[in-house]
């Protein structure tokens, strides 16, 4: 069971933040934006003997400041919005509805590419359980309905980050891969956080659909997915997953100025 998993019963860049990867994760803050990560020299990389996820999760745990994850948090913080803690946060309903376009605008990008074929590798991450579209799709709905909001256009950091998704998964799945991991799996812990505490500030503690998984369940989901990362990086050189490894803190950059959106 992945750790993640973990902390939903819980970079790059989530209080809590959409990006909290371990159980570790502290519901105090939000953010862990973009920040340069080194391997060394080593031979053998932290979490390599448990496999490529673990390789994952070590690094976005290092991603995160220490009052965010005390265990492993590495990060300093930071004076940007998405990475104070929530109390100080100034959450809209039209700030959140923003959100929820722009989210809904990288995660169609993100299911696009694994259906596209555009590697051999993306078809094991086609209906996993864990796709948020849908989910989205009827919250953005439901606040134009009961809140007669119009839903603005996704012309923000999230259909930034599905064209930036779209460019780098043709080049180098490993990259793409990584910005996958950390997309689902981050959600499925700092993000619910997240999500339930705004819902408390703006909406009454409503439950979005954004937040809600189907099918076997978020714990299964999550297992088979690590399951089918670990499987796609056996096929990998070491130079391919320290590829995937680096691009860690661009993750956590570009999923941070989404966030920003409700901040």
């Amino acid at each position: 069971e992945p750790r993640r998993a973990r902390a939903t019963s819980r970079k790059p860049s989530r209080v809590v933040r959409a990006h909290a990867h371990g159980d570790a994760a502290s519901t105090s803050t939000a953010g862990a934006a973009a920040h340069g990560h080194g391997h060394g020299g080593s031979d053998r990389r932290p979490g390599e003997k448990k496999g490529f996820v673990e390789e994952m999760r070590f690094v976005a745990m290092k991603l995160h400041t220490r009052e965010q994850a005390p265990k492993e948090g590495e990060k300093k913080p930071e004076p940007k919005p998405e990475q104070q803690p929530m109390m100080k946060w100034e959450p809209t309903k039209e700030k959140y509805l923003k959100f929820l376009v722009e989210s809904k605008a990288m995660y169609e990008a993100m299911e696009e590419i694994v259906a596209s074929g555009a590697s051999p590798q993306y078809a094991a991450f086609v209906n996993t359980g864990l796709e948020r579209t849908e989910g989205l799709a009827k919250d953005i709905a439901w606040f134009e309905q009961t809140h007669t909001m119009t839903a603005p256009p996704a012309d923000g950091p999230g259909a930034e980050y599905g064209l930036f998704l779209k460019e780098l998964a043709s080049k180098s799945p490993p990259e793409f891969i990584c910005h996958f991991y950390n997309v689902y799996f981050a959600h499925s812990a700092g993000g619910k956080m997240i999500g339930r505490k705004v819902s408390e500030m703006i909406l009454d503690g409503k439950e979005l659909e954004f937040y809600k998984w189907g099918g076997d369940g978020l714990d299964a989901s999550l297992t088979s997915v690590k399951e089918k990362l670990n499987a796609a990086a056996e096929a990998w050189s070491r130079e391919e997953k320290d590829r995937c490894l680096e691009e860690t803190a661009k993750s956590f950059e570009l999923s941070g100025k989404l966030l920003r959106l409700i901040a």
